[in-house]
């Protein structure tokens, strides 16, 4: 076995700003449930505490956290599976999140990228049906 025996992704890390506002992104606009909720014991440099938070996804997990800033630049981004693209996109729209492609298509499915609040980017991703 050559490298160092990765066995599978245990998480994507989002920096945030707001931990209130993310948690009400990530947990009433998109619906996932908030599955941990952990003060790390330290503060940030403003004197915040700090927190990480864990949304799992299917075998995965999107963690949130202050523990480091956003960096402005791309950074990581998830794909969310979702059953009806369209219908998020809708629900996506209403509520004002920021939409960074239009919906796009490939052979294997269909995706759009957004922005959760603080910047991080997120795709909304349908796979295609098998044929």
């Amino acid at each position: 076995m050559n490298g160092i025996g990765v066995k599978e992704i245990a998480f994507v890390g989002y920096p945030v700003t707001d931990l209130d506002r993310a948690r009400d992104f990530y947990g009433r606009v998109l619906g996932l449930e908030c599955t941990l909720d952990h003060p790390v014991g330290i503060e940030t440099e403003e004197g915040d505490a700090v927190r990480w938070i864990e949304y799992d996804v299917g075998s995965s997990t999107i963690a949130i956290s202050n523990a480091w800033p956003p960096s402005g630049q791309s950074g990581p981004g998830a794909a969310l599976e979702v059953e009806d693209l369209d219908s998020a996109v809708e629900k996506l729209r209403a509520e004002g999140v920021t939409f960074k492609t239009d919906v796009m298509s490939s052979p294997s499915c269909r995706f759009v990228a957004i922005a959760d609040p603080d910047g991080n980017d997120l795709t909304i991703h349908q796979a295609n049906p098998s044929s």
